[in-house]
């Protein structure tokens, strides 16, 4: 039996050195295999602004500044989707309000680097809604901030206040890419280093890590949101988020359960509260008999139907 044992070990070894050798022979001659995935740099324009104001990346801190966004959203690719998706739905309700507001079209990729448009974004330092608003900065310009009632998350609302905060930075140091820094930083400090490093320029100045990057994140936000396609995203119109259209109840008095008061609408709960997600709990208290829309989805768009609605910028799909 010991003899058979070792006869078997011998054969196992000689076998073991066989498939040895044929793999290093096969190592030897067979090329490298073809990587399924690759990986390429993005391709830094030679041409960015944002309000009309000129980047110029011939400058190679300013280069190095936006291509660190640049490979950072290149890669980053289930966001992405969800920023052109959410574009579909929500643009067309800030784009009007910006004109009117004579604040430039550009500002609404602030928004989208504020919260990746998501209506329900909330900050560790409680800033909340797509405009991520402070509750101070919230009461301050007149809304209604509290656990019944929080209107930082209304969006046409919201979307006002941050209008007046740009246009009060842009007012004193007539720059808009600064107001978009001071929408980071504060204005205070935004002031001071105008005077510190004696420039208006934002492209010019030094700011803390988080504000220095913070421009030209919107300026990314800006370049992609443009043309998708050119750094490799595509979608078609049935991939898109698309407005919902809504009814507007007015209100004037305390509504004591609002799952009832959906009901009554022929809705839900759950509905309600996504087309008014200013409504924080089940009630709306009015002892002041305030005036306020609730807006109530119309049945006919609760059904998801991409050929009634409408692509917002055809660069964002294949088949417009």
């Amino acid at each position: 039996m010991k003899s058979l044992y070792r006869l078997g070990g011998l054969a196992t070894l000689a076998l073991l050195s066989l498939s040895d050798c044929t793999a290093q022979t096969a190592n030897e001659t067979t090329p490298f295999p073809q990587m399924e995935t690759s990986y390429h740099a993005p391709k830094i324009p030679s041409d960015l602004n944002f309000c009309g104001e000129r980047i110029d990346l011939s400058n190679y801190y300013l280069r190095e500044k936006f291509d660190r966004e640049l490979l950072s959203f290149s890669y980053w690719h289930s966001q992405v989707f969800l920023f052109i998706k959410r574009a579909n739905k929500f643009f067309p309700i800030i784009e009007p309000i910006l004109k009117e507001k004579g604040i430039p079209d550009d500002f609404k990729y602030l928004a989208l680097i504020e919260s990746n448009l998501d209506q329900r974004a909330q900050s560790p330092a409680k800033a909340v809604g797509i405009w991520q608003i402070m509750p101070a900065t919230g009461k301050d310009a007149g809304l209604i901030v509290n656990d019944d009632i929080d209107e930082r998350y209304n969006l046409e609302k919201a979307t006002r206040v941050a209008c007046s905060m740009l246009k009060h930075t842009h007012d004193v140091t007539g720059s808009w890419t600064l107001a978009a820094a001071a929408y980071n930083t504060g204005h205070a400090r935004v002031v001071r280093q105008v005077e510190v490093q004696q420039t208006n320029n934002y492209f010019d100045m030094l700011f803390s890590e988080e504000t220095n990057r913070y421009v030209f994140r919107i300026v990314m936000a800006k370049y992609l949101m443009e043309n998708p396609q050119r750094l490799g995203f595509f979608l078609t119109k049935e991939d898109l988020y698309y407005p919902v259209e809504t009814e507007s109840v007015r209100v004037d008095s305390t509504i004591e359960n609002l799952t009832d008061f959906a009901k009554e609408r022929g809705i839900n709960y759950q509905l309600l509260k996504d087309s008014n997600p200013w409504l924080r709990s089940n009630k709306l208290p009015n002892k002041e008999q305030k005036e306020f829309f609730i807006k109530i989805p119309k049945k006919e768009s609760l059904e998801f139907n991409p050929e009634k609605g409408k692509v917002h910028n055809p660069n964002w799909v294949t088949n417009p």
